[in-house]
């Protein structure tokens, strides 16, 4: 079974009683670290924001019932305080939870349903390779997204290419899309970059990034470049438990060599990630 399967199977199993990320990580056999970052690459969702969602969702459910103590929902659904509830409810919802129970419908109501993984999205893989790198320095144009949509990264690595080859100092003709900086929320920093013995001043703006000495497990990525988050997410959810590997909080990178071609988008794709020594 999937980390994800996994862990939805006790989110489900403890909707209305003690739910951490630590306790949830625990339950899935991986560290909080992965469970966050498999959680959002198969769903695209953060797991705070599924737990949340799901919560509230079954409130909406009760309160369209006619329950009448709501303070006791809040409780069950994680808040300390009926005003925390309604702050929460009415995001969630648009509406507060006295409405919802005066309409007595959910009717135009988005409730979040428990999320149904198919295995036979997962990509296949081969087993990885282990590689020991020295401390990289990364140079290039970093940009903020969410675990909602990736949709923005191609536009980032067409706004950074032509500087590619540009960049004093560049070593190699290999670039890397850096993965970093990943929070609870979902939220991530991905960097185009390329590696650089020593930071240039030019572009100001672009960023800049020690990565530590690291053992990265190294998966290839077979097919056109479109398809990598297929890729990573059956790295998280598989790939690494299968290899025997538990992978450390670090950034994550995409490795394009120089075989790769970035007109037709095919070629040499490797994706590392940091694990355990």
């Amino acid at each position: 079974m999937s980390v994800t399967k996994r862990a939805i199977w006790y989110i489900e199993c403890h909707l209305d009683g003690e739910l951490s990320l630590a306790s949830i990580a625990q339950a899935a056999s991986v560290s909080r670290f992965h469970l966050s970052r498999a959680f959002a690459v198969s769903t695209m969702t953060s797991l705070a924001g599924y737990v949340r969602a799901r919560r509230l969702s079954e409130a909406a459910k009760a309160l369209a019932q006619g329950a009448p103590d709501i303070l006791a929902l809040a409780l069950d659904a994680g808040y300390g305080s009926h005003e925390a509830f309604t702050r929460a409810f009415r995001q969630q919802f648009g509406l507060t939870p006295e409405q919802l129970r005066a309409n007595g419908a959910l009717t135009g109501i988005p409730l979040q349903e428990p999320f149904e993984m198919d295995p036979a999205t997962h990509a296949s893989l081969a087993p990885p390779r282990l590689v020991e790198s020295e401390a990289l320095l990364i140079f290039g144009l970093g940009q903020q997204h969410q675990c909602q949509s990736n949709a923005a990264i191609p536009s980032q690595w067409s706004s950074f290419l032509p500087h590619f080859g540009h960049i004093q100092g560049q070593t190699g003709n290999v670039a890397f899309g850096v993965i970093c900086n990943w929070d609870d929320a979902g939220s991530y920093d991905y960097i185009c970059g390329v590696q650089v013995p020593e930071f240039p001043a030019h572009p100001p703006e672009f960023t800049r990034l020690r990565i530590p000495p690291a053992r990265y497990a190294v998966f290839e990525h077979h097919g056109h470049v479109s398809a990598i988050a297929a890729t990573w997410k059956a790295v998280w959810e598989r790939g690494l438990a299968d290899a025997g590997y538990k992978a450390t909080d670090g950034p994550a990178l995409e490795r394009y060599g120089e075989e790769f071609n970035g007109q037709t988008g095919l070629g040499g794709m490797e994706l590392w990630v940091p694990v355990r020594s």
